[in-house]
């Protein structure tokens, strides 16, 4: 039986051989659910859910809805006790992957590539972004501070100025450079200087 912390480190490598250049966040609120992964692309986010051996699908439902809102493509990674029945839980554009002991390894087997989210929605998906990932993007394409402006105000004009594809690109390019090291500082900063 493969538990949520046998298949974690072991996803991240087949991951990254898989895509190369990738970003791995782990337990990020999306709405009213935790996505267990965000896998940052160059060009795109891509939501992981896992359901171990150990898990049910309980909650996956919910977790669906709220992962298309966010999330460019999807996952869900299962244990082989879900083999059967996953395509039944995820829409079709879902990509499945299953995970199970081999050798005495984690192997992972492509069930259903994944495919682009029909459901993303721009305005969830930058709320991904911190307020000084936000500033720095308005720095770039010269747009005003909106000093006193509320974080979804800023979202909102961001959307709404900057072209999809070109926004799609830097909220990943945000993500690869976010150094959680910092992040206090970083906000400090902000905060004392508007920028």
């Amino acid at each position: 039986m493969l538990y949520d912390k046998d298949i974690r480190e072991p996803l991240f490598d087949y991951m990254e051989e898989r895509y190369g250049k990738v970003r791995i966040i782990e337990e990020k609120q999306i709405g009213r659910s935790r996505a267990d992964i965000v896998m940052v692309l160059p060009g795109g986010i891509v939501g992981i859910e896992i359901k171990s051996d150990a898990d049910t699908y309980a909650r996956l439902d919910r977790q669906v809805k709220d992962y298309d809102l966010y999330f460019d493509r999807n996952y869900v990674v299962i244990g082989s006790t879900h083999a059967l029945h996953a395509a039944e839980h995820v829409p079709g554009y879902w990509g499945i992957i299953s995970v199970e002991w081999l050798d005495d390894k984690v192997d992972f087997y492509m069930v259903r590539e994944e495919a682009d989210n029909p459901k993303m929605d721009m305005r969830r998906k930058i709320q991904i972004l911190w307020r000084p990932e936000l500033a720095h993007i308005q720095e770039m394409y010269g747009m005003p501070k909106y000093a006193g402006k509320s974080k979804e105000f800023v979202r909102n004009k961001i959307v709404d100025r900057i072209p999809e594809e070109l926004l799609q690109k830097q909220i990943s390019d945000e993500l690869f450079e976010r150094d959680y090291t910092r992040i206090g500082e970083t906000i400090w900063r902000y905060k004392k200087l508007g920028r």
